[in-house]
């Protein structure tokens, strides 16, 4: 792999593994080769990171849902791949040395302006549905030792206060404590760094007693997000 030759290049760098949204470039296409800088951080990454995941978002600048027919394409000399996006916008990020070396473009269908790309980390979703809240912490942890590792400044003061959960609609934020309450769901976005309010949000706090119990969300979420304060 070539080393970054611009600024321009260094910065997009910068803020692609610090999550930070990036403006697309001029044009109708965004550069593949800056996008795969910025993912590959988390795959090279060595620390733990079992209880993670990461996809790349394309989300809306303002805050709303994406389309219903948007979508994301890698096109190159020799590809032309559809990637498919999940309710939350985010994508399996292909890592490929043919892209990268044919320069491939990222391409929507439509216009750029209105909408941001970035990786996301987000923390694996359980299919039962049952969380062991030390477990949560702990995914929690992994998730801002990654941040701190790519972006110190940012993140070197920050601690785990607790983890969101994100729904498509209230009716389906049903996540309590076990043996408790439901917890308030509130209209806000997938993760604290977005704007808008397109979902219903769950926010699970630690506290003393959080790492012997279970959180227990009846329905499966779109998302489980790391928070720090």
């Amino acid at each position: 792999m070539k080393p970054i030759q611009s600024l321009t290049a260094c910065i997009a760098l910068a803020a692609m593994v610090a999550g930070v949204p990036v403006r697309a470039q001029e044009g109708d296409w965004l550069s593949y080769r800056d996008a795969y800088r910025g993912m590959v951080a988390f795959e090279k990454y060595g620390k733990p990171k079992q209880l993670l995941q990461q996809h790349y978002q394309a989300s809306m600048r303002d805050g709303s849902a994406l389309p219903a027919d948007f979508k994301l394409a890698l096109s190159g000399k020799t590809m032309q791949v559809n990637l498919p996006l999940d309710a939350l916008g985010r994508a399996v990020f292909p890592l490929l040395k043919a892209a990268y070396d044919e320069n491939a473009v990222l391409t929507i269908n439509r216009k750029l302006d209105a909408y941001v790309f970035r990786p996301r980390i987000s923390i694996v979703v359980r299919p039962d549905g049952v969380y062991e809240g030390a477990e949560l912490r702990a995914a929690c942890e992994q998730a801002l030792a990654f941040q701190r590792t790519v972006n110190a400044a940012t993140y070197r003061d920050k601690h785990c206060v607790g983890v969101r959960f994100t729904f498509a609609k209230k009716l389906d934020a049903d996540v309590r404590w076990k043996g408790g309450a439901a917890l308030p769901a509130v209209a806000g976005p997938a993760f604290p760094d977005d704007a808008g309010n397109a979902y219903s949000v769950v926010m699970v706090r630690f506290d003393a007693v959080s790492d012997k119990g279970q959180v227990v969300s009846q329905n499966a979420p779109l998302a489980v997000a790391p928070v720090f304060e």
